[in-house]
């Protein structure tokens, strides 16, 4: 005789092969298994943050350096254009208080850009390989340990930059401005991050994956709002600069500084096709972070098979 398998799905002739007990039964081992599951990826998740945060403790000039470099980039900046005429860099008081906003948005994306090297390490040193054959929960662990680490760092950049462009007179917004303001860096983040790590799995080596970095980190850069206002550009760049992502992050963040009234509503860039409110920059920051994760889930699968 055969002996009937408990699933909640075997119906014969509208009688059921689980009576209530059972299918109660069946329900708890089944949320049982969700929550070890999710404690599991949990764990393994903080494991590996962990992992990366000893590593930075082991070699903590590279924390060090991130933190300086946009430091002396505002200081310089700022004094180099410091007699340039009031208002001529729209509403912004000094261009060291227009300034603020590019290089908040510039060190978190040349983070995030990076994001995948310590990946791309592990690959070549054959770490990756014992991550993969591991009995791991999942192995997106890697993926978000990844994304976490960068997140914060990035928030401990954000926060100097901050702290720095106050002393030097930009000022503060308020707290629901620095909310947003945090917001915005952390969601373009979570979107170049992906990218990072989906060119980590996709390219032969770092030296390979440095080359991409070098070869986008700049040019971003100065297609953007971060240096000068969009109306100061030629028209071919102004094109350009509105299609750009930094742009969208950098304009919300700059009006916030500016103006303690702002609204979702309110228009933040003038663009060669239209005026873009706040609230447009942000949905076009979320849906390029949408893409980002959406473009790298088939190679993950693939290399993390």
């Amino acid at each position: 005789m055969g002996t009937s398998i408990p699933t909640p799905a075997s119906n014969l002739g509208g009688a059921s092969s689980l009576d209530n007990s059972d299918l109660r039964a069946w329900k708890a081992r089944q949320a049982g298994d969700g929550s070890r599951h999710l404690a599991d990826f949990l764990q393994e998740t903080l494991a590996m943050t962990r992992r990366l945060f000893i590593q930075l403790q082991r070699r903590p000039s590279t924390l060090i350096a991130g933190v300086i470099q946009p430091l002396i980039w505002l200081v310089l900046f700022g004094a180099l254009f410091q007699n340039v005429p009031a208002g001529l860099f729209g509403e912004s008081r000094s261009y060291g208080q227009f300034l603020g906003a590019g290089i908040i948005v510039f060190t978190a994306f040349g983070g995030a850009l990076n994001a995948g090297l310590p990946v791309m390490f592990d690959r070549e040193f054959g770490f990756l390989n014992r991550f993969l054959v591991a009995p791991l929960a999942s192995r997106y662990s890697i993926v978000v340990a990844s994304a976490l680490f960068i997140a914060t760092l990035s928030l401990i950049q954000t926060a100097a930059i901050l702290g720095l462009s106050a002393l030097l007179g930009a000022g503060l917004p308020n707290p629901l401005g620095l909310l947003l303001v945090l917001t915005i860096v952390l969601v373009l983040v979570l979107g170049v991050t992906a990218l990072s790590l989906g060119l980590t799995f996709a390219l032969p080596g770092h030296i390979e994956l440095i080359a991409v970095i070098f070869i986008t980190n700049l040019p971003l850069l100065f297609s953007s709002t971060a240096l000068v206002p969009i109306d100061f550009m030629p028209g071919w760049l102004q094109w350009v600069a509105s299609l750009n992502p930094l742009t969208y992050a950098i304009e919300p963040i700059r009006y916030i500084y500016l103006h303690s009234d702002w609204g979702l509503g309110s228009v933040v860039l003038q663009t060669p096709f239209s005026g873009v409110p706040l609230g447009v920059c942000l949905a076009i920051l979320i849906g390029f972070c949408g893409l980002s994760l959406l473009l790298i889930q088939p190679l993950l699968r693939q290399r993390m098979a």
